[in-house]
């Protein structure tokens, strides 16, 4: 771990060099990004090891989180510069909208995606010209520390990416430091409360991604094929420790009897296994206390009415077989979000039931809806509170679509043209020449 003074440095260093990185070129910021996002797909498979060895994601996974990563390099390393000056025609010939970045901008990172999460921040915060320091996870040390090698090597200027070996009670330090501008959080929901308090306090930016409950709708109507088996997929990939991951399977009481039976065989189909073999779609959870925390949730669902439909079934300390379970409005669980591999379903007398059962929740941040009429499709689009629906496939995030949250979920964009703009201060110049 850092010490106090070594922080100090690393912040000064990330401050002096914002004033040389701010004047390099948009153009030449891509031209870095490019040879980064080759960089990582020269040795994906090495990198992927990394996040398999610290948090035990399937080797394939996380091989497809770093050519993940490269994709979203190279559609920023082509992307239109929007921060270019804005003409605004006015009664004075001088009248133009800057876009001046803010500087020093820190990123506190969770462990689910060790790699992505963090290059989703801080690519578009480096190209607007901030400079950026990253507090990740203490398993993920490693994965923070090569993202600052790989940048490093395609030739990013010493200073512009630091990696902060230092642990949560450091945190609020970092933030009120007079250097850091702005702050990124992605993690859970008290987590944020509390970075936001603290940014607030000190009249700093932040952006925040957090928990998610989100709700996988089957209508009558749907593809039970093809929604079995990406709902499946969606609950249990990275063994559903992931914040868009379906975590609320409501299912129209019409679509039960031919829908549920699919879906079970589908979830079935996961079985946890070796995380080094490329044949595994589930391993283990990334941390015991972690794992203690699920198979608690299980308890207190059951206790509150909750009906195994699948049991949830613990095989050693961080490894379990994943578990299905109906429930019922009201049961306390619902207010909680579920980290790992269980699912929730619940059952709908109509439409409308479907759409309140969904919104019946404090977080929003994404939730996908399965029907082939096109009218139903975007009436739930248009009426779910959340920052991303999916019809007729999971939820998910691209580089160029923007992902951000609703509610309890969080506020701010990441990735697309917006996320750009979100670390940036838009200056207006005004006058007569």
């Amino acid at each position: 771990m850092l010490t106090t003074e070594q922080i100090e440095n690393k912040l000064l260093e990330a401050d002096k060099a914002f004033g040389e990185w701010r004047k390099v070129t948009f153009e030449e910021k891509q031209e870095l990004l490019a040879k980064a996002a080759q960089l990582l797909l020269d040795k994906s498979e090495e990198y992927g090891k990394i996040i398999t060895r610290e948090m035990n994601k399937p080797i394939s996974q996380s091989i497809a989180e770093i050519e993940k990563c490269a994709l979203m390099m190279n559609y920023y390393a082509k992307a239109e510069n929007i921060l270019k000056p804005e003409e605004v025609k006015t009664k004075f010939n001088v009248c133009e909208v800057h876009h001046t970045p803010m500087g020093v901008i820190l990123g506190v990172m969770p462990w689910n995606y060790p790699f992505w999460q963090v290059l989703r921040f801080a690519v578009p915060a480096l190209l607007a010209g901030n400079t950026v320091v990253v507090k990740h996870a203490s398993i993920c040390f490693e994965s923070g520390n090569t993202i600052e090698k790989i940048l490093t090597e395609a030739g990013f200027p010493k200073g512009v990416f630091l990696n902060l070996e230092s642990g949560h009670k450091e945190i609020k330090g970092i933030i009120e430091n007079p250097v850091i501008q702005g702050v990124s959080l992605t993690g859970s929901e008290p987590a944020g409360a509390s970075v936001a308090s603290i940014a607030g306090t000190n009249i700093k930016k932040s952006v925040l991604e957090l928990g998610g409950s989100d709700a996988f709708i089957i209508l009558e109507d749907a593809d039970f094929d093809k929604a079995a088996r990406v709902g499946a997929e969606s609950r249990l990939q990275n063994c559903g420790q992931t914040c868009v991951a379906a975590k609320r399977f409501i299912i129209h009481q019409n679509a039960e009897n031919e829908f549920l039976p699919k879906f079970i065989e589908e979830f079935k189909k996961y079985v946890p296994g070796d995380p080094n073999d490329k044949e595994t779609k589930l391993s283990a959870m990334a941390r015991k206390d972690l794992a203690d925390d699920l198979e608690a949730q299980y308890k207190k669902a059951l206790d509150n009415g909750a009906e195994p439909i699948v049991p949830l079934e613990r095989i050693s300390d961080i490894v379990f077989k994943p578990g299905l379970m109906r429930v019922n409005e009201g049961n306390p669980i619902l207010e909680e979000e579920l980290f790992g591999p269980l699912g929730m379903v619940l059952i709908a007398k109509s439409d409308d039931e479907c759409l309140r059962l969904a919104n019946n929740t404090r977080f929003g941040l994404g939730n996908s809806i399965w029907t082939k009429n096109k009218e139903k499709a975007f009436f739930f689009a248009e009426n779910l509170e959340s920052g991303a629906v999916g019809v007729n496939e999971m939820t998910k995030s691209m580089p160029d679509m923007p992902l951000g949250g609703a509610k309890r979920s969080g506020y701010g964009t990441e990735l697309s043209l917006f996320a750009l703009k979100e670390f940036t201060i838009p200056k207006s110049i005004i006058g007569t020449l």
